[in-house]
C-alpha cells in the first residue's frame, strides 16, 4: 500500500548560522529510511505525468519503485538510461516547475520529492566502494562527432552519442570540464567533486575531453569538420554577461555575476590559501532576482560581507529564482529590496564603489513575458550605501563561434538559431542549451543535448546511407 502521508519528507539542512560562514553543502540529503518512506508515497500512476514533465524523460515511477524495494542500484540504472548527470540534477534541477509540478500527489498535499530521491540514489551509487556502475561494453561504429562545451547540454549529447557507438570528443575552453556546473554554481549548492565524478564516468566509457581548447580561436567549427568529425554539436553556453548601461558600471567594485562566481567557484577564492584576487566586501548589492543572483548573494555573504542585498525591480511573486533558494537566502540573512531599480552606481575620489542610487517601483500592466511591468514611482530616488555591486541580470552567448562560422544564422541577441532537434543553418552543425536559448536551467540544456544527439544519429545514418 502507498504511504498516504500528505507532505513530502523535509530535506535535512545545515543550520543558517552554520552555513553563513561555510561553503559546505547546505542540503544534507535523505538517509535510507527517509528515502524509502518517501518513495512509498508514489502512486505508480498508469499515466505518469511526471515523466512528461521531465525534459530528459526519466522513467520516474520505475526508479522510485526500485527505491521503495531498496534496490538502489536498480534505481540508479533506470535514471542513468536517460540522464548522464543524476547527482547534479537531483541538486539543481527545478523539479517543482517540471516533474513534481505534474505529480498527482500534489493535488491533495505535496508532490513526491522526486528530485530528492534522484539525489539519494545518485549519491548512494557514488559512495559505493567502486564509485561506478559496470562499464558498458561499447563497440565503436566508426563515426566521429565533436561536442563544443562540457556543460550540461554538451555532456548529455556526448553521453547519448557514446552509448550509440560514436567516437565523441568534447572541446572545453576552460581547464576543467563541467561548464556552468563548475564555474557558475557554488560549492554549497553543487560540490565540484560531484561534477567530477559524473564527467569521469563519461570518460571511463570512452568520451574524450580536451580542455583549454577555445573553438573559434584554437580551431574553428570548419576545421573540426575538415578533421573528420561528421557532425558538430555546439553547447558552449551563454557566458557573456549583460549590464544595465547605467552610469558607474566601470567603477572598481562592480562585477558581473559570472566573473564573481567564477572567481569564487572555479578559482576557489573562498579558500584561505587562495591567491585569487577578489574584493573583500562589507556591503554588497546584487542586482537581479534569479538563481544566479541568489548564488552570488549567498556567496558574498560567505566571503565575509556584513550585509548583502538583493535589488530586484519586481515583487516577491515575480522572483524567478527557485523557491528553495529564496528561502535559504532569507534564512541566511540576505536582505530583499524588492520593487527597487538601480539608476546609478556612485563612486568615491579613488574610483571605488561607495553607493548605489535606486528608485522605488510599482507593478503596472503585464508585459510580453506575462509578468506585470515595473513602473518607476515619482520622486522615490534614494541611496543605498554599498562597496560592491554584482550584476546578475542575465547573459548571452559568446560571439566567437558565430563570428568564425560562416553561414551560421544567429538571433540579434547572439543565440544560435536551431530547430527543436538542434539543427542549425549549417548542415552537420547542431546546437542546444544556453547557446540557443540564452541562460536557462540545467535540465532544459540537458533535454536539448538529448534531442540533438538523436538528430545527429539520424543525420549521420541518412548521410551514409546515400
Amino acid at each position: 500500500m502507498p504511504n498516504m502521508q500528505k507532505e513530502k519528507h523535509p530535506m535535512p539542512t545545515r543550520s543558517p548560522e552554520e552555513r553563513r560562514s561555510t561553503f559546505g553543502e547546505v542540503a544534507l540529503g535523505y538517509d535510507e529510511e527517509t528515502a524509502v518512506s518517501e518513495a512509498e508515497r508514489c502512486l505508480n500512476c498508469r499515466n505518469p505525468l511526471c515523466v512528461k514533465g521531465c525534459p530528459v524523460m526519466i522513467r520516474i515511477p520505475d526508479f522510485i519503485r526500485k527505491v521503495s524495494l531498496r534496490d538502489f542500484e536498480g534505481a540508479y540504472a533506470i535514471i542513468h538510461e536517460s540522464s548522464s548527470l543524476p547527482a547534479v540534477c537531483g541538486r539543481v534541477c527545478p523539479q517543482e516547475s517540471q516533474c513534481e509540478k505534474t505529480c498527482v500527489r500534489g493535488l491533495k498535499g505535496e508532490s513526491v520529492a522526486i528530485g530528492r530521491l534522484e539525489r539519494f540514489v545518485a549519491d548512494r551509487h557514488n559512495a559505493a566502494s567502486s564509485g561506478q556502475i559496470e562499464e558498458r561494453t561499447r563497440i565503436s561504429n566508426g563515426h566521429k562527432v565533436a561536442v563544443v562545451g562540457s556543460g550540461p547540454s554538451g555532456l548529455t549529447c556526448a553521453g547519448d552519442l557514446n552509448r550509440l557507438g560514436y567516437d565523441v570528443t568534447i572541446f572545453e575552453a576552460l581547464h576543467v570540464a563541467g561548464g556552468v556546473l563548475v564555474y557558475g554554481i557554488p560549492e554549497f549548492r553543487l560540490p565540484k567533486e560531484i561534477v567530477r565524478k559524473e564527467t569521469d564516468e563519461l570518460i571511463r566509457n570512452g568520451v574524450e575531453i580536451k580542455t583549454n581548447t577555445v573553438i573559434g580561436k584554437t580551431m574553428t567549427v570548419d576545421e573540426l569538420m575538415e578533421d573528420g568529425y561528421e557532425a558538430v554539436f555546439i553547447g558552449s553556453g551563454a557566458g557573456l554577461p549583460r549590464f544595465m548601461s547605467i552610469p558607474g558600471e566601470n567603477l572598481k567594485g562592480v562585477y558581473s555575476a559570472n566573473e564573481y562566481l567564477t572567481r569564487v567557484n572555479l578559482m576557489k577564492a573562498y579558500l584561505p590559501e587562495s591567491d585569487t584576487p577578489i574584493r573583500r566586501a562589507k556591503r554588497v548589492a546584487v542586482v537581479g532576482g534569479g538563481n544566479v543572483a541568489m548564488d552570488a548573494a549567498r556567496s558574498a555573504l560567505r566571503m565575509g560581507a556584513e550585509e548583502v542585498s538583493i535589488v530586484y525591480r519586481r515583487g516577491e511573486a515575480e522572483l524567478p529564482a527557485r523557491k528553495e533558494e529564496v528561502e535559504h537566502a532569507r534564512e541566511e540573512g540576505i536582505v530583499f529590496r524588492l520593487l527597487t531599480n538601480p539608476k546609478e552606481i556612485l563612486g568615491d575620489e579613488h574610483g571605488e564603489v561607495r553607493a548605489i542610487s535606486c528608485v522605488e517601483m510599482e507593478l503596472g500592466e503585464p508585459d510580453a513575458s506575462g509578468r506585470r511591468r515595473p513602473v518607476e514611482k515619482k520622486d522615490s530616488l534614494f541611496t543605498l550605501d554599498v562597496d560592491t555591486v554584482i550584476m546578475a541580470i542575465g547573459t548571452s552567448p559568446n560571439p566567437l563561434i558565430k563570428s568564425t562560422t560562416e553561414g551560421l544564422v544567429t538571433e540579434k541577441w547572439g543565440g544560435i538559431v536551431a530547430d527543436e532537434d538542434g539543427r542549425t543553418s549549417r548542415p552537420g552543425v547542431f546546437a542546444g542549451g544556453d547557446a540557443v536559448t540564452g541562460a536557462a536551467t540545467v535540465i532544459l540544456a540537458m533535454g536539448a543535448g538529448k534531442k540533438a544527439a538523436a538528430a545527429i544519429d539520424a543525420y549521420i545514418k541518412e548521410k551514409n546511407a546515400k
